[in-house]
């Protein structure tokens, strides 16, 4: 496989389709995550929100990927309580009208992943350090980068992605928390890992693993 492999509307799906069966099967440890820092409904409210959004792929599936995306996050807007689903809904609505029509390439789809994240961060007014998912996001959008930009094929450079969001994850432990409900802990949020963090290093597994078997 090269560097100029191709992501279409199928593989793309197949990747929205791999995050919903790993936060299915984390759902109570997301929330239980969740519980030691917040409203202890992240998981409930993100296995919600990513089986309406299949459930809506599966209604009618879009035509391009800035219909995908662009439906992905929609979905998540309206079916995700809590922080989640404006913040994840964000992210994949700013994602839509980075992609052409047809299918993009690895430095494409890193790029639609850079506007994603940036709307994320504009939207939470998140920095590196406040014990977010950006935490784990920023991380991974560099080691993608990276990685493509060493020659590295799609399948490799998003494990290099996947192995950043989860060193990223993990460093929010010794965090204290900043941005959210969390950050009403002060220094009791110390020795908990976000649960946002958590599920977002679960969104670029979810890549490597779809990306790399639908290679």
């Amino acid at each position: 496989m090269s560097t100029d492999r191709t992501i279409d509307t199928a593989s793309a799906t197949g990747w929205l389709r791999e995050f919903a069966r790993i936060i299915g099967e984390n759902a109570q440890y997301l929330t239980d995550l969740d519980a030691a820092v917040g409203d202890a409904d992240h998981g409930i409210n993100m296995d919600r929100g990513m089986k309406a959004v299949i459930a809506a792929l599966d209604d009618a599936a879009p035509a391009d990927l800035p219909a995908l995306f662009k439906k992905v996050g929609m979905t998540l807007v309206s079916s995700v309580g809590g922080a989640s689903g404006p913040l994840y809904g964000t992210l994949f609505l700013r994602m839509a009208p980075a992609f052409g029509a047809d299918a993009a390439d690895p430095a494409e789809f890193a790029k639609a992943l850079r506007a994603g994240v940036d709307g994320v961060v504009a939207r939470g007014r998140a920095e590196a350090g406040d014990k977010t998912m950006f935490d784990a996001l920023a991380p991974a959008l560099d080691a993608f980068d990276g990685a493509l930009a060493a020659g590295k094929d799609l399948a490799s450079a998003l494990t290099d992605a996947s192995a950043a969001a989860e060193k990223g994850r993990d460093g929010t432990e010794s965090m204290v928390a900043r941005k959210g409900r969390a950050s009403y802990l002060g220094q009791r949020s110390v020795g908990h890992i976000d649960p946002g963090a958590t599920s977002s290093a679960m969104l670029i597994a979810a890549a490597a693993t779809a990306f790399g078997a639908s290679g």
